[in-house]
């Protein structure tokens, strides 16, 4: 009794050494648009910084600048 599978490395009855594929699994390759950063333009391959549109490094707060009150007299009139 023979069996009804090619040998690995012979071709198969399309004459290709490639698997034949499931019917119905026939997926488009296509390749995922570039998405870039939108502060820094740079390329973006992590799935939630390509959601966000910001990648780990520009998605952090920015430093910020420390605020310096000034003492001063109140306004003459104002409260």
């Amino acid at each position: 009794m023979t069996s009804p599978t090619t040998p690995p490395g012979r071709p198969g009855p399309s004459g290709s050494t490639e698997p034949e594929t499931l019917p119905g699994t026939d997926t488009a390759q296509t390749l995922r648009p570039r998405v870039t950063c939108r502060r820094c333009h740079r390329p973006l391959h992590d799935p939630e910084s390509r959601m966000l549109r910001l990648g780990p490094e520009c998605r952090d707060p920015a430093e910020r600048v420390a605020r310096y009150d000034v003492d001063q007299e109140p306004l003459p009139g104002v409260g």
